[in-house]
């Protein structure tokens, strides 16, 4: 028996299954009363429709997973792989071409397969509890624009891949590895100001309380730029958010028009200085150089794979390929990958209980914040009592709990450096 058949298969199937019985627990979590702690962030009537919110999500995302891994088995067994290699290897292109194509179509399939999910996700379970706002048309014109950049942007760095890959040798992975990274860093520069704004409007704000009152916060914590621009989130979804992205000048701090409209100037502020906590703590950075250092790993393991026949035979190929065993290699790559997600969930827990922190100590009132995590919560129907292993496996923030605990700890700690000795 193929050695890498086993191990891919076994993965797949571990991670589904391990997936499926943290939210089996999260499902049944749900019927827990909240802590005392978060007892006011819903009504009786608003606590249950966010309990059948998560229901709903989680049931969706069972049957999403069950058929992605259902089709890439049946495609798998059923020789797909290496009968679309045979099509396209008919056409009598370059090799590089035949590459792109090759994955391009995968790509479409996979994109078409998945289509009447993300349909009923956004016009069905959205739709049903009041956060759908995008329209057949919005729906529709956001797809063909992200086809359209991953033709542009994408194809070019896979041929590129490629190229590098049948060409130079033992340090094709190096070569690879430098490019992909001058490729990302040149995308996180430029996204901001021309990829952000083919979906969204970037309206900067307008002259105002709101506005003077975070001008006035970032020259106390030292934070410099040009501008903060809301986004009209509100043309895809009533969820609120608010997000720092870019570097140097390009960098941007940009409001959910959503999440204008629902909170307090406050409340505004302190979401802003957790986003500036973000930049004050250098996490962007961090994240870049996890990112980097994991893509080297990636390419290098990559280049040592390539070489393996058995590989090819695990998915039934007749023919060896780079651009087959770049696909092949990314499902041998699963476990690692479970763990390297694990393990970025973690950072990025830590990185926003720190910006948690870095708000409640720089804004005036760190109740403030208090406030403004719970309104998020119960604005987005966040699930209140989520399970541990399921915030293991996939959370990228900590619960609420964990959040308003992490700020009432500076709160309670700056009204006691306000006591005199006296009073202590």
């Amino acid at each position: 028996m193929n050695v890498f058949f086993i191990i891919i298969l076994v993965a797949l199937v571990a991670e589904y299954l391990l997936g499926l019985v943290a939210n089996l627990l999260n499902l049944k979590a749900l019927g827990r009363e909240p802590p005392s702690e978060l007892a006011g962030v819903y009504e009786p009537e608003e606590c249950r429709k966010s309990q059948d919110y998560s229901r709903a999500t989680t049931r969706f995302g069972f049957v999403a997973e069950t058929l992605g891994l259902g089709l890439l088995i049946a495609f798998w067994f059923a020789g797909g792989f290496d009968y679309l290699d045979e099509v396209v290897r008919e056409w009598g292109l370059h090799s590089i071409s035949t590459g792109i194509l090759y994955i391009g179509i995968l790509v479409i399939g996979h994109t078409l397969l998945t289509l009447p999910l993300s349909v009923y996700s956004t016009f069905v379970v959205e739709e049903r509890f009041g956060f759908n706002k995008t329209t057949p048309r919005t729906f529709v014109v956001d797809r063909v624009k992200g086809l359209v950049l991953a033709v542009v942007l994408g194809a070019p760095l896979l041929a590129v891949i490629l190229a590098i890959f049948e060409n130079a040798g033992s340090l094709a992975w190096l070569y690879c590895w430098t490019a992909v990274t001058l490729f990302s860093l040149g995308v996180m520069f430029v996204a901001p100001t021309w990829i952000m704004p083919l979906f969204n409007k970037f309206t900067p704000m307008g002259a105002g309380e709101l506005r003077e009152a975070i001008f006035e916060y970032a020259r106390s914590v030292d934070f410099t730029f040009n501008n903060i621009f809301v986004i009209d989130g509100s043309k895809r979804s009533s969820k609120a958010n608010a997000f720092f992205t870019g570097f140097g000048r390009n960098k941007r701090i940009a409001l959910f028009d959503t999440l204008v409209e629902k909170h307090t100037v406050s409340e505004l502020v302190a979401v802003l200085a957790h986003e500036i906590g973000h930049y004050k703590k250098k996490h962007i950075l961090q994240r870049a150089v996890v990112s980097i250092v994991n893509t080297g790993v990636v390419f290098y393991l990559l280049s040592i794979f390539l070489e393996s026949e058995s590989l090819f035979d695990a998915f039934f190929m007749d023919e060896m390929s780079v651009y087959a065993g770049l696909l092949f290699f990314g499902l041998v790559y699963t476990p690692i990958n479970l763990v390297l997600s694990i393990a970025m969930n973690f950072m990025s827990r830590k990185h926003e209980r720190q910006c948690d922190i870095y708000a409640a100590e720089t804004i005036e009132d760190p109740g403030v914040m208090v406030d403004a995590l719970k309104r998020l919560s119960a604005d987005n129907l966040s699930n209140l009592t989520p399970h541990p292993m399921l915030v293991f496996l996939e959370y990228d923030h900590p619960p609420l709990l964990q959040r308003v605990q992490s700020v009432r700890r500076v709160q309670q700690a700056r009204d006691q450096a306000r006591l005199s000795p006296a009073q202590r």
